[in-house]
């Protein structure tokens, strides 16, 4: 029986070492948005400890200014307030899912990525309780649904379509199987740490 909670610890950046931009996809998106400034954010990756570890996403309400409609991690913009990037995951989540971060143990960071939307995110990965209540906020969480890490974490369950952004069309990742739709920079995310942990190259 697979220990995902220890494959996964290794993969990741140590919580002492946290990562700094150029994210891993900073080139890419030179060619969509330029050099300009990048605003900071942090989400957090929640597995649930349980027999069968399941990752924590959001769906986000459909009249939302920004990604309405779309499967996140609870996340958001830094604020001046933040110490860090844990500080800023661990924040939104509560605010956004009730998450206590006593029932939230962060085990690392996966590689900075930049969003067409202007940030620079940074994930935090982290232990979650088994037993944790979470509750969304209704102004933005439109519901909470969680997925098997296993599921995730096969290629198989994984491809690449083309998005038209910007005038421009770029291959984006996309998980099939699973609704409702987990695509873009959540999933470009899940891919990261399948590449950290060397599932794919």
């Amino acid at each position: 029986m697979t220990d995902w909670f220890e494959a996964v610890t290794h993969a990741l950046h140590p919580l002492e070492s946290p990562p700094a931009p150029p994210a891993w996809n900073h080139d890419h998106l030179l060619e969509l948005i330029g050099e300009g400034p990048r605003a900071d954010a942090a989400v957090l990756m929640a597995i649930r400890d349980v027999p069968e570890p399941r990752v924590v996403f959001t769906l986000r309400r459909d009249d939302l200014v920004r990604h309405a409609g779309q499967v996140s991690f609870p996340g958001g913009r830094t604020d001046h307030g933040d110490s860090g990037a844990i500080a800023t995951a661990l924040r939104e989540s509560r605010e956004e899912v009730g998450l206590d971060s006593v029932a939230a143990e962060p085990l690392g960071f996966l590689d900075c990525l930049e969003t067409i939307s202007g940030f620079c995110v940074t994930p935090v990965v982290a232990r979650m309780a088994g037993d944790a209540v979470l509750t969304p906020q209704p102004e933005e969480v439109a519901k909470i649904f969680e997925v098997p890490l296993a599921f995730l974490l096969d290629p198989a369950n994984l491809h690449e379509f083309a998005f038209h952004a910007r005038g421009e069309a770029r291959l984006v990742y996309e998980y099939v199987g699973v609704e409702p739709r987990i695509w873009g920079a959540t999933a470009s995310m899940l891919v990261n740490l399948m590449r950290r942990m060397e599932i794919i190259k």
